[in-house]
């Protein structure tokens, strides 16, 4: 009996898992945030050039520079960029995407990356930078 009602519970767990997914307090997830990293491809978006503020008429901003550079010896295609920002609690409260002017790097060449966003919520802290899944 313990074994059978054990069992609908499992699978009434996996049905429910499988129609709504995983909750946010999961410590793991299901799919990754970023896409898989890119060979010789390297992002550099220090913490020092992202840009926070408000501006005078109360509008939220914030921008991020940084560079993609092709450490390797071959052309290297560039994917998307995904941009998310995180609050204090580290959750996902504005994300965009941003899809570089150059869709190919030679070996050594690199790609400057300047984006800047309004709106944003207030609670956003801190940004993450990398490939976007897909």
């Amino acid at each position: 009996m313990a074994a059978a009602a054990f069992a609908v519970f499992a699978l009434g767990v996996v049905g429910l898992v499988s129609i709504y997914g995983l909750p946010d307090w999961a410590p793991f997830s299901a799919h990754a945030t970023f896409g898989a990293n890119q060979p010789d491809l390297t992002l550099d978006f220090p913490p020092n050039r992202q840009d926070r503020r408000t501006l005078p008429d109360g509008t939220q901003f914030f921008g991020v520079s940084g560079t993609i550079t092709n450490v390797g010896k071959e052309r290297r295609a560039v994917p998307d960029l995904l941009i998310l920002l995180r609050n204090d609690h580290n959750h996902v409260v504005y994300s965009w995407q941003v899809t570089p002017s150059k869709h190919v790097l030679a070996p050594g060449e690199t790609e400057s990356i300047l984006e800047a966003v309004t709106d944003i919520p207030r609670s956003a802290k801190f940004a993450e930078i990398g490939w976007k899944p897909g």
